[in-house]
């Protein structure tokens, strides 16, 4: 094994919030921003307004049902960071100045804190960030609903001009995971490029026109962009997610 194969050291974040309860954070932050983006774009104020308190109770609610306030502390950061990270994606990805519903209800969920909870949740959110190994579950987790989610929008469009240009922003966050994340990053792209050929297998999608074209281009601009190293890494291990999938569906075996 390479040392770009090495694992990574045990998660020293799961003693407070296990791995099951980090990938539920990451589908909760999902959900959320969902709610929230649909909220901005789609309604009037009060209504909005309404529904971010709503969101902020039933987050608060799921954060504080930790064991302890530490627990807490962390759930709350990785809400905060899982939403974050989406409103920052689909801001680059969709050019958005702005996401009213997601600035409200992330600061309405911090203005709930008192001072000792502030502390508690500033200091998991640094711990969060510090190390790879940190949380690793949630990031796995939040990236791949991240990556799908960017993929499937490239290939719906019906321009061809935005489907690649989405297909473009994905390949960017993908090798910008990468450098973010040096040991498990090309581990985070293989799920993702596995994770679309399983749903194009799967589901009969990106198999003509555009959506196919933007799907190739992602695949070639990655083969072309990352170090070699990185790309034999990232094109056997998706090629081996896939035709484990394959056998284990007992699906076709011709390969997207």
């Amino acid at each position: 094994m390479s040392s770009s194969e090495t694992l990574l050291p045990p998660d020293p974040l799961a003693v407070l919030v296990d791995p099951d309860t980090q990938r539920q954070a990451a589908r909760l932050a999902q959900e959320a921003f969902a709610r929230v983006f649909r909220l901005s774009v789609a309604e009037p104020d009060d209504v909005r307004r309404r529904g971010v308190e709503a969101l902020r109770s039933d987050l608060s609610d799921w954060a504080a049902a930790a064991a302890d306030g530490e627990a807490a502390a962390l759930r709350l950061a990785l809400l905060l960071t899982g939403m974050d990270q989406w409103g920052l994606a689909w801001s680059q990805a969709f050019g958005l100045v702005a996401i009213p519903g997601l600035s409200e209800l992330v600061g309405a969920l911090r203005t709930g804190l008192d001072e000792t909870a502030e502390a508690r949740f500033l200091r998991q959110f640094e711990d969060l960030g510090a190390a790879e190994e940190n949380v690793i579950d949630f990031k796995v987790e939040l990236r791949r609903g991240l990556h799908l989610a960017l993929w499937h929008s490239s290939i719906v469009t019906e321009s061809r001009d935005e489907a690649l240009r989405l297909a473009g922003q994905l390949g960017s966050q993908l090798l910008a995971l990468t450098r973010a994340m040096p040991i498990a990053g090309w581990r985070l792209v293989a799920d993702a490029l596995a994770f679309i050929q399983i749903r194009c297998l799967a589901d009969g999608l990106a198999t003509e026109g555009v959506a196919q074209e933007a799907t190739q281009a992602l695949f070639a601009a990655l083969a072309r962009e990352l170090p070699k190293e990185q790309r034999d890494l990232v094109m056997a291990h998706a090629a081996r997610a896939v035709i484990a999938w394959q056998q284990a569906s007992r699906g076709p075996t011709q390969v997207h």
